[in-house]
Formats: structure tokens, sequence, C-alpha cells
């Protein structure tokens, strides 16, 4: 089924947008981690952003589920929530960076380095964190169009090419909003 929900002029407008979101955001999330400012402590936000992960994983899951049972407005809903959560996310996660120094994993006494005995300890745990941190943040922002593109879809009518598109953006998009809970519950021991 495909009836046009969006005039094609506008549609070739979002397009674009979605396009120059897709690079404007890492593009500016990297430059904001190298502006530091002072006197502000916002170290309760990790806590914060990895519970908006959770909860934008369930909320994925019961789009899912509306979706399945036929519940449109529902899973329009969900969808739109989810999408809210990821930006708030985006944002919360930048200003954390941009008030905090980052932290190493597995540095147990805060020093900003790993010594042997850190080292020791963690293993190969490290390897894995790191994996999983490395390909949390590189499908983060894969998932930027995939996402626009799929809600753009939905919004054009075109389910067809909407089905196609979700088949690919939710489980990257479930896997970035689960493995952020992960990567936080790994890191948290370590921060100052």
């Amino acid at each position: 089924m495909n009836t046009t929900l969006l005039d094609p002029n506008k549609a070739k407008q979002a397009k674009k947008l979605i396009i120059a979101l897709s690079i404007v955001i890492p593009v500016v999330v990297a430059i904001l981690f190298k502006v530091k400012i002072e006197g502000f402590d916002f170290s309760i936000l990790p806590s914060v952003y990895a519970t908006i992960n959770g909860v934008t994983a369930v909320v994925l899951i019961g789009a899912l589920m509306a979706i399945k049972k036929d519940k449109r407005e529902l899973h329009r809903g969900l969808i739109r929530f989810a999408l809210l959560l990821s930006l708030l996310f985006l944002v919360l996660y930048v200003a954390y960076h941009m008030t905090s120094d980052s932290t190493i994993y597995g540095d147990s006494n805060h020093n900003d380095k790993l010594d042997i005995l850190e080292k020791e300890k963690i293993g190969a745990m490290a390897y894995f964190y790191y994996v999983l941190l490395i390909s949390h943040i590189l499908l983060s922002i894969a998932v930027i169009p995939l996402v626009l593109f799929t809600y753009l879809f939905a919004w054009q009518g075109n389910f067809v090419k909407h089905k196609k598109f979700t088949r690919i953006a939710f489980p990257i998009w479930m896997f970035v909003a689960v493995s952020g809970v992960v990567v936080y519950l790994m890191i948290s021991p370590y921060y100052g």
C-alpha cells in the first residue's frame, strides 16, 4: 500500500534534511567533545542517559508489539516517544562529556591510566568492553539516517519501503539502546 501523506516537494526537502542531519550530528558531537566547560557537576548524567537507553529499548519493543497487533496509532506514538528519548539521550550525553573527563575502563584508582594490576584485574573483559563501545558508537551514527528514513517512509505512506528499512533500522536501534546500558554498567564502577 502506498498512499502518499506527504507532498512530494516536502518529502524531497525532508530527505535532504535527513542526509544533512546524518552528517551534521556526528560532526557536531565530535567537535563538542573537544569543548570542556568547567564548574558543572553532571556526574549523575551517565546513569540518567543509561536509563533513557533502557527505556528506549522497552519502548521499541512496545512499538513492535503494537504494530504486530495492528495498533498503528499506538505504534506511531511509541516511535515518536523513542525518537524523543534518543534526542534527550544525545543532549545529555554531550552535556556530560563537555563537562567531565572521560573515564578509562578498569582505572579503579582514578589516576587516568591503567597500571599492571588494573590491567590484570580486567583482563580480557577490556577487549569485550572496547569492542562493544566502538560498535555502539559506530552503529549510533549509522542508525540516524536509517531511523529517520524509516520514519519518513511511514510519514509518506510508503509502507513497503518503511517495512524494508525497519528490518535494518529496528535491530540496530535496539542494539544501540541495549549496548548503551551494558556499556554504562561496565564502566560505572570506574567513575571517579
